[in-house]
């Protein structure tokens, strides 16, 4: 009886994990995560490390020749109860990366990428890793407002 109630109870909390929103074409995924800026590319890229560093990301690479930049958040612990259980451990984080490209001399685009990323340890040291994408458009939006500030103090500067 008690493993009954246990099975259902498991069964209905994973059912409210299911999903319900709607999946996303990689065309609405594209307009979310980028936008163009009246800059050239050296403004915009600079402007974007800053952003990232501002929000707490360290910058682990930047190089403006190909407009790639990759940046971490620091870990936090997300032990749910059932790892815990079992010993385990995980931690969360979050890795954004941005692609800057020319245009035309006075224009610029960014594309930005936010990905979930869970590193699960167990007492026996095996280890688990899962990452997705996050597809908020307010968080892009937010990030775009701050980039568009540091562009604006960049270029009011100069």
């Amino acid at each position: 009886m008690k493993a009954k109630f246990i099975a259902a109870a498991l069964a209905v909390s994973l059912a409210g994990c299911a999903s319900t929103g709607t999946t996303l074409t990689p065309m609405q995924i594209q307009a979310m995560q980028q936008k163009d800026f009246e800059v050239e590319k050296k403004v915009l890229f600079a402007s974007v490390v800053s952003v990232f560093q501002d929000l707490g990301y360290q910058v682990t690479a930047a190089d403006l020749d190909t407009g790639f930049i990759n940046a971490t958040s620091n870990s936090e612990r997300s032990t749910n109860f059932w790892e815990a259980m079992g010993g385990g451990a995980s931690t969360k984080q979050v890795r954004g990366t941005a692609y800057i490209e020319q245009l035309n001399p006075t224009m610029s685009r960014v594309r930005l990428n936010f990905v979930q990323a869970k590193n699960v340890s167990t007492l026996y040291g095996q280890e688990e890793s899962t990452s997705d994408s996050i597809l908020d458009a307010q968080l892009y939006q937010n990030a775009f407002e701050r980039i568009d500030e540091a562009v604006f103090v960049r270029t009011s500067t100069s």
